[in-house]
């Protein structure tokens, strides 16, 4: 892609969730039980360090005893930056490595976080174009809805996976995003919107589509509304249907939300723009396109980033305002990702050996620079902007920009709230906003350290 930043969101969950939490006795005796069957191939004792556990049990009254430093959620970075580090010391500095796979499964919020804000930036470039107010409309947060609960592996998935795009936008229908929101961490104000809609189940018990919709409009034909197209005859219905109960809904003033299902995305959403200019009749505005009179249309059938895009253009070409159109992301948003997406790793990067020697260690694979890592104890701090990584002992402590959220035991901290992260959000990516691409986030002082250590791994 073009544009290489990326939303950091999600350490706050695994802190409070997993690693916060106390050990005891009795979990060590299940680890036992665990760890004394788990090799193979004859399920014999495989090693763990039992002993340690036990130690922090008794010295650190069973908190484990790393040090987790992390970047603020919400922060927009750049490919390199670290966004959080991990550090243990002296005896337990083997746990480090238990905690690599529950940190880096981060990865999953921050990616649609981060595919989330992507897809704004395309849908504000077409309000820009052809939205009175452009992308600082009040429509723009509604125009990308989490169309992905029942996607989702689990509740859990559902949770993350939605927070992270309600960072970016307030519709949704995965309400245990929205609850959770709110509740968890926004206080109890409200953090998502939905609409009244059908879905086909609905649709089909009743006689016909005709009779389904005109209940909707009953019931709430005043304010906005939905309702599912493709039951049988899509274009029969918008030839039809949509014309029989127009002059209803005008009279009520409300706003009908014509949802197609099937066939090619594209052509589905400029058949019902079309309908609905027949139907209702349109405004151009001051910028020279259509809106559609009281109804538009959302696409939740086969739609990705690249499609978002795809029917914007069209629309615009079609003389229509991106206004009208909105979309549901499902699979797209929440289940097409994966930890290579953003290409999210934990490694090693320093090392103290019991004589006290120290060793800042890197990883860069001869066939693939991009996996190469950094080395030492690192810092992050802003440089004209951009969240730029350097060696620990360079940056004041002030400006390190990884915080500590967890010190061998919870530590207190205050959290923003959730309108608070959206802002976060929105001015750390728009500061990135000229440094798309070209910029090393890595400092000079950094890649020469970097450079130094390949070099010499390489010729042993």
């Amino acid at each position: 892609v073009d544009d290489e930043r990326i939303v950091w969101y999600g350490i706050r969950y695994i802190v409070e969730r997993f690693i916060e939490r106390r050990w005891t006795l009795e979990d060590v005796e299940r680890a036992d039980r665990f760890y004394g069957t788990h090799k193979a191939p004859s399920n014999s004792p495989y090693p763990y360090p039992r002993h340690l556990f036990l130690r922090f049990i008794e010295e650190n009254d069973g908190y484990m005893p790393i040090r987790v430093q992390a970047l603020d959620e919400g922060t927009a970075v750049l490919p390199h930056v670290p966004v959080f580090q991990i550090t243990a010391e002296d005896a337990y500095s083997p746990l480090c490595t238990f905690f690599e796979t529950l940190l880096v499964q981060s990865w999953y919020p921050a990616t649609v976080a981060t595919l989330s804000r992507r897809t704004k930036d395309i849908i504000a470039a077409a309000f820009d174009a052809s939205v009175e107010g452009g992308r600082d409309s009040p429509l723009l947060p509604s125009r990308l809805h989490d169309f992905g609960f029942r996607g989702t592996t689990c509740l859990e998935q559902s949770v993350l996976g939605g927070v992270a795009h309600l960072l970016n936008f307030d519709g949704t229908d995965t309400l245990s995003a929205a609850y959770y929101a709110q509740f968890e961490l926004n206080a109890g104000r409200p953090v998502g919107t939905s609409i009244p809609a059908t879905e086909h189940s609905v649709m089909t018990a009743w006689p016909t589509e005709r009779g389904a919709v005109e209940n909707m409009i009953r019931k709430f034909g005043d304010g906005l509304f939905a309702t599912v197209m493709d039951s049988y005859d899509y274009q029969n219905a918008l030839d039809t249907v949509v014309p029989a109960v127009s002059r209803d809904v005008i009279s009520l003033g409300g706003y009908w939300v014509l949802r197609p299902d099937s066939g090619d995305p594209t052509d589905a959403v400029l058949a019902a723009l079309r309908a609905g200019e027949k139907a209702f009749g349109t405004t151009v505005n001051a910028k020279g396109y259509k809106v559609t009179n009281n109804v538009g249309v959302i696409q939740g059938d086969g739609i990705d980033i690249h499609t978002v895009k795809k029917i914007l253009d069209a629309v615009l070409e079609a003389g229509f305002s991106a206004q009208n159109v909105a979309f549901g992301m499902g699979g797209g948003l929440l289940q097409k990702v994966n930890r290579d997406t953003l290409s999210m790793a934990v490694k090693l990067c320093e090392i103290s050996y019991p004589d006290g020697t120290t060793k800042h260690v890197v990883k860069c694979p001869s066939g693939d620079a991009s996996k190469c890592s950094l080395p030492g104890e690192l810092a992050v701090k802003l440089v004209d902007g951009v969240p730029t990584v350097f060696p620990k002992g360079s940056v004041e402590e002030g400006e390190d920009l990884l915080r500590v959220v967890y010190d061998k035991r919870p530590v207190e901290k205050a959290h923003p709230t959730f309108d608070d992260l959206r802002k976060v959000v929105s001015s750390t990516w728009s500061a990135l906003e000229g440094g798309k691409t070209g910029v090393d986030p890595v400092s000079a002082r950094l890649r020469t350290v970097q450079s130094s250590l390949i070099s010499r791994a390489r010729r042993h």
